[in-house]
């Protein structure tokens, strides 16, 4: 009875994780159109500045309420978590932003989800890692997918906005591949708050270089879209998203964070009246798989790896907070 008991427990518990992360990629796909939202009324730099700060105090927080140690090794590790924060919080959660202006906000969902491809490549480059069927298929299938998705866009110009969100994808897979490198000792909770203060940190300058512009005002629809950015796409989803990890094997955590980009584009189409066009559907469907195939190429059971946000080895990790993850 108590064996029936436990594996009784232990399938609602596994349940209880499943949902969790099914509720996590919805709150961050659903990011990307709040982040949209804000930016009709703050410039980029200030919507990262409140969102990157607050979503920063508020993880610490938490980390000293529940006893979680904040602290990092002195010397090379914190100057390899800034440099990694810079690129995978600061870089991708900017250049998102605005990517955001210059084009849909389900193209750049589109483009900015290619990061698990970018960081296979890098992956090979910088840390030696084998190219296997999965990966290689994966760079492939990105590649043509990144080819169906941009070939239309040749013709007209290449809009600006297209450019910041493959940036924000390569930002980000720059940042996680430097990361995994560096092997830095500490709390998951804890590496991503030292990240998210890095990333603060740089866009705060550049919102000071930029003449400390706020934008034009905050009006209701924005100020929601900030709220959820900052509070609920941040803060809340990165918390459910490390107690989810440690329940579920690496491979099906990163498999749950694909459905973000799904749910990103649909939501971009419902709530923004967006219309993607044939070649981005098709270009969207290729990147997906390529971001299947990468992750099939660490499923195992081992326990996932640290988050990267804001978030993926590179696909395990959560994606970053910017919805641009806004």
């Amino acid at each position: 009875m108590t064996g029936l008991a436990s594996a009784g427990s232990h399938h609602r518990g596994d349940l209880a994780a499943r949902a969790s992360l099914l509720l996590v990629a919805v709150i961050w796909g659903l990011n990307w159109p709040a982040g949209r939202a804000a930016l009709q009324d703050l410039s980029p730099w200030a919507l990262r500045v409140v969102s990157f700060g607050c979503a920063t105090v508020i993880l610490m927080a938490v980390a000293r309420a529940g006893g979680i140690s904040l602290h990092i090794e002195k010397g090379r590790p914190r100057y390899h978590l800034m440099v990694a924060g810079l690129l995978s919080t600061g870089g991708f959660g900017i250049l998102a932003a605005f990517a955001q202006l210059g084009t849909s906000t389900s193209r750049t969902a589109i483009c900015a989800y290619t990061m698990p491809i970018w960081a296979t490549l890098f992956a090979r480059l910088v840390l030696g890692e084998r190219l296997d069927r999965w990966r290689g298929a994966a760079l492939l299938l990105g590649m043509a997918g990144l080819g169906v998705l941009l070939w239309p866009l040749w013709d007209q110009g290449m809009p600006a906005g297209v450019l910041f969100a493959l940036g924000s994808a390569v930002s980000w897979a720059a940042g996680t591949v430097w990361l995994k490198r560096a092997r830095i000792h500490g709390h998951p909770l804890a590496i991503t708050a030292w990240q998210l203060a890095a990333g603060t940190v740089a866009v705060t300058i550049g919102f000071l270089i930029d003449g400390a512009r706020i934008g034009q005002g905050l009006h209701l629809i924005p100020a929601i879209g900030l709220a959820y950015n900052t509070l609920i796409g941040s803060a809340l989803a990165y918390l459910l998203w490390f107690q989810t990890v440690a329940r579920l094997p690496a491979a099906t955590a990163g498999l749950g964070t694909l459905l973000v980009p799904v749910v990103g584009v649909l939501a971009s189409v419902l709530l923004l009246g967006e219309r993607p066009t044939a070649a981005d559907l098709a270009g969207f469907a290729l990147i997906f798989i390529a971001a299947l195939c990468a992750l099939g190429s660490t499923a195992g059971p081992r326990p996932a790896p640290r988050p990267a946000p804001a978030s993926i080895p590179a696909p395990a990790s959560p994606p970053p907070t910017s919805g641009p993850a806004s």
